[in-house]
């Protein structure tokens, strides 16, 4: 009955047996809102996120890249943004199969996550595709921080249960493009990925 900030005391029993199944619901009543807003709150992060790695999916990460370009335009603030694409993971997914896959691609999440800091947004855009938003960050900033990730990720190693099958060097090639004004989320990604390309077009075809 506290819960309706009620005395006993000031009434009956009848009442305040009333009063006390009134308070109970009450009770009840706010346990459940925040069991609801729990599983909201899980649903949501659960739509957010990738299914495999812990960054967002590609709907998600976009959104975010949407809200920093309104930051960044709003506030004259830096933004750059790099697009990975895995070197050999289809050969790692053939000569291995896909859990090997699976394993690799976490992995290079936790290099990913490793380098880049809280205030920046990380997303799996494809099946070996990779995002970052570089918030308040300058292009040759991030142009280094692409050759960290890389440099990172060439040294992968990715062996499979088969001791006879030898081990796959996995590698990444990186876009990197700062925000100059490009009008929508999605033209800005589709440079970072034309960037990317020339970038992997570049590199000796054993690497590819």
């Amino acid at each position: 009955m506290r819960a309706l900030d009620i005395e006993p005391a000031e009434h009956d029993l009848k009442t305040s047996a009333a009063f006390r199944a009134l308070a109970e619901e009450v009770i009840w009543l706010r346990e459940e809102e925040a069991r609801l807003r729990r599983a909201l709150e899980t649903a949501e992060n659960l739509a957010d996120h990738d299914s495999l790695c812990p960054v967002f999916n590609r709907r998600a990460f976009e959104r975010e890249l949407k809200r920093e370009m309104a930051l960044a335009e709003r506030h004259g603030s830096p933004l750059v943004l790099l697009y990975i694409d895995l070197d050999r993971f289809k050969t790692v997914n053939d000569r291995f199969g896909h859990a090997a896959g699976d394993a690799a691609l976490k992995q290079v999440c936790e290099i990913i996550l490793s380098l880049v800091r809280q205030t920046d947004i990380v997303g799996r855009l494809g099946g070996d595709e990779f995002g970052i938003v570089l918030t308040h960050a300058g292009l040759e900033g991030a142009q280094a921080k692409a050759g960290e990730l890389v440099r990172r990720i060439d040294r992968l190693s990715i062996s499979g249960a088969d001791p006879g099958a030898g081990p796959v060097r996995l590698g990444a090639s990186c876009g990197v493009v700062a925000w100059q004004g490009q009008p929508s989320a999605e033209l800005f990604i589709a440079q970072a990925d034309e960037a990317m390309f020339r970038v992997k077009s570049a590199r000796k075809p054993e690497r590819r």
